[in-house]
């Protein structure tokens, strides 16, 4: 099949053609997330359509076979639609990606969380690959989970499972705030947080990557190891859970050998010996994941 997939994150929104578990091309620009779901909706109709019209500009249906859309958010796969998104993009909650590109397009379209799609991406072409089961987190603008089980991802009761962001790892913050999540592992352990307190030192390291290249300076370092401590208390729950064979880690700061190599010397020690059998690695697809995991999903998904 050859699929036009979308990735859609805080920051930028990933696309590309993909053809046998293949990208042929890929581009990117920026989310807007600050202008909400609705502008992100008219900007990838209009990606869509200029994308079909720049191959061929006659019957969508003689460019690609389908649509998917990998994004943030909480997703109800089965019906393509948004069902719960937080602050970090305004009015995305109830947009539905399926009904409006199948209207503009006349193609089927699917729909999934981001990191359920990056999951899969590693699971079949990825660091995954020799793993039947295994959990995935990225660490970006927030936090995003995936629980992969026997090759498939598991969704929960409401296509809501592997929200590893909301878990409570400041109790006493959790339960004096208002917000659902004050206190919880996005609040602290995300880039975005990593990236605050480390501006609060240096107003220049605005981004994970000026943070590591201030490695040299000891408080940075110091400011890093509190950020990787905060990473191993979210670990050490789940890996408790669900007693994983592997943990994927993925997003841009993942990148850096300096996290995985401290975050490893950090958490073996703290977890039972009979859990400590879990593979910790880095995805290893890049930003390629959620585009090459929403080809497959797709993919498995029509010709079912």
């Amino acid at each position: 099949m050859k699929i036009l997939v979308f990735d859609i994150g805080g920051t930028a929104i990933k696309y590309g053609i993909c053809k046998d578990g293949e990208l042929i091309f890929t581009s990117e620009f920026p989310t807007e997330a600050h202008k909400g779901g609705p502008h992100i909706l008219d900007t990838i109709k209009r990606v869509c359509w200029e994308t079909i019209e720049s191959v061929n500009n006659s019957n969508p249906r003689e460019v690609f076979d389908a649509i998917g859309i990998s994004t943030a958010g909480q997703v109800d796969s089965e019906n393509g639609i948004i069902t719960f998104a937080n602050s970090n993009i305004p009015d995305y909650t109830g947009i539905n990606y399926r009904s409006e590109l199948e209207a503009l397009c006349g193609l089927p379209v699917m729909v999934e969380n981001d990191v359920n799609s990056a999951a899969m991406g590693e699971a079949i072409y990825g660091a995954g690959k020799n793993y039947d089961s295994f959990l995935c987190l990225t660490y970006g603008t927030g936090i995003g989970g995936a629980i992969v089980i026997n090759r498939e991802v598991f969704h929960g009761n409401n296509f809501s499972a592997g929200e590893f962001g909301s878990i409570v790892t400041h109790a006493d913050i959790r339960l004096a705030g208002n917000d659902y999540f004050d206190g919880c592992y996005e609040r602290y352990a995300s880039t975005t947080a990593l990236v605050a307190k480390a501006s609060t030192y240096n107003p220049n390291l605005v981004s994970g990557r000026e943070i590591f290249n201030h490695i040299d300076d000891p408080k940075v370092v110091n400011i890093i190891h509190g950020w990787i401590d905060e990473i191993c208390v979210g670990l050490m729950t789940l890996i408790h859970i669900f007693n994983p064979p592997c943990i994927v880690l993925g997003g841009g700061i993942m990148t850096q050998p300096y996290i995985i190599n401290t975050l490893k010397q950090k958490l073996y020690p703290r977890i039972m010996p009979t859990f400590a059998n879990v593979e910790i690695t880095n995805a290893s697809l890049g930003n390629n994941a959620g585009m090459l995991g929403i080809y497959y999903l797709t993919c498995e998904y029509f010709q079912k």
